[in-house]
């Protein structure tokens, strides 16, 4: 798929020059398009709802499995442990998530959400999710499906080296 820079004319003397991508700087230039929306969206998130796009995945992860450890949902995000605990620490010390003791091994900590966690947990207009969910909801099966395993490979592949 080609683009034109924004803003530019079509045709006459004085039309602005194209730059297209093709292969895999096209792919990329998708992936850098995404990405950047994906940061507009989690930035109107924080002015609106209070919180980034990143810390509400975790906290709909931390509310759909609730006693996980922080090692389970690094696992789940397939992330560094350090980095999780760091969001952990930021979401506990807004008062988003707690820490328990697990009644069943006091050496293990589990992970929950306070009151005001469900709260800014519930499903709500506006968020990342709400716009996959669209995208889920409009799209052909097999397309998420084959866009499911294309990401997965593009990630294992980037994970190599």
């Amino acid at each position: 798929m080609t683009r034109r820079r924004a803003g530019g004319r079509s045709g006459g003397a004085d039309a602005e020059p194209t730059y297209p991508l093709e292969g895999p700087l096209a792919l990329m230039q998708d992936l850098w398009i995404l990405n950047h929306a994906l940061e507009r969206r989690s930035s109107r998130m924080e002015a609106s709802v209070g919180i980034t796009a990143q810390q509400r995945f975790v906290i709909r992860c931390v509310g759909k499995y609730p006693g996980m450890t922080a090692g389970h949902l690094a696992d789940l995000l397939q992330a560094d442990p350090g980095t999780v605990s760091t969001a952990l620490r930021r979401l506990e010390d807004r008062g988003l998530v707690v820490r328990r003791k697990d009644p069943r091994d006091g050496r293990r900590i589990t992970l929950g959400l306070t009151p005001k966690g469900h709260e800014l947990g519930r499903p709500a207009a506006g968020t990342v999710e709400a716009a996959v969910e669209r995208l889920l909801c409009e799209a052909p099966r097999g397309d998420v499906e084959v866009a499911r395993r294309l990401l997965g490979r593009l990630r294992a592949l980037l994970d190599e080296g």
